[in-house]
């Protein structure tokens, strides 16, 4: 894989090394190990179609929910704000990996309206889809900060688009930090000592994926939620899932600006899990 993008690439490839060997050689270690994973076969996980009514009532919250009303009002405003930079959105749109879809940014801002957390955990950032609407409804409840971990692309061009979706206005409660998950964020977690939602949309190998949920576990507070995005492209939620039968998972189908051709129903699915054990607040 190396040799390919060396070949392919030389000048990109001699950049990064100088500036962060360690960080190509995670990349590598990662992208190996994603490899070796795809010789077996796929976990089939099942959709729910109602997962949104029942997220609601496992957080306690009001079903049909007014904000997300708002969310839909506010999603095709944020796309168009995006794409007349001339960037293409959704599907393989950053760096060959998906922006965050309808579906998944729709249930983490609702998550994020109803909780009111204080500390949010991202890992995976690209055009910033997701923070950006985290940050709204941080900044619609008045408190609440959010921490960002991203490793960035070796594409020059890519890496000035990190983030793009979010405006200069919400980005006080933003804190991003360039690099892998593998060696940020265990860090970052021990700093925060502990969070109230955590989202993986970084490298989508199991290897990746058990490590960030079981360390991010650790420090989420009873009643806090994970959100995993793109369930099906490995075993690492249902890995997971069958470590810590206690959590409350719902896996729902993507909705992708457009068809994602790679996965098996053309948009792929994300996952939640609620931490047992204490009552959540809402509004």
């Amino acid at each position: 894989m190396l040799v390919r993008y060396a070949t392919r690439y030389p000048q990109r490839l001699a950049g990064a090394l100088a500036r962060d060997p360690v960080g190509v050689w995670d990349t590598v270690q990662d992208r190996v190990a994603q490899s070796r994973e795809q010789r077996r076969p796929p976990w089939i996980y099942k959709a729910d179609p109602d997962w949104e009514a029942k997220l609601h009532a496992a957080i306690g919250a009001p079903w049909p929910c007014d904000d997300t009303q708002a969310f839909r009002a506010l999603w095709p405003r944020v796309v168009a704000d995006v794409t007349a930079h001339g960037v293409r959105v959704g599907p393989a749109s950053f760096n060959g990996f998906n922006d965050g879809d309808a579906a998944l940014v729709r249930a983490i801002w609702c998550l994020v309206c109803h909780l009111s957390p204080s500390q949010i955990v991202e890992t995976g950032v690209a055009h910033g889809f997701t923070s950006r609407f985290i940050l709204e409804a941080l900044e619609q409840n008045g408190a609440g900060h959010l921490s960002s971990i991203d490793l960035p692309p070796l594409d020059s061009t890519m890496q000035r688009q990190i983030g793009m979706a979010v405006e200069p206005h919400l980005r006080p409660r933003w804190s991003l930090t360039l690099g892998s998950s593998r060696r940020c964020l265990a860090t970052l977690l021990e700093a925060l000592g502990a969070i109230d939602i955590f989202v993986h949309d970084s490298l989508h190998s199991e290897r990746n994926v058990r490590f960030e949920l079981d360390l991010a576990w650790r420090y989420l507070r009873p009643g806090g939620a994970l959100v995993v995005d793109d369930v099906d492209s490995n075993w690492g939620f249902k890995s997971f899932l069958d470590a810590h039968p206690l959590g409350r998972a719902i896996v729902a189908e993507a909705e992708p600006v457009r068809p994602d051709f790679r996965r098996f129903n053309n948009k792929g699915l994300f996952g939640i899990v609620l931490k047992p054990n204490v009552q959540a607040t809402v509004r």
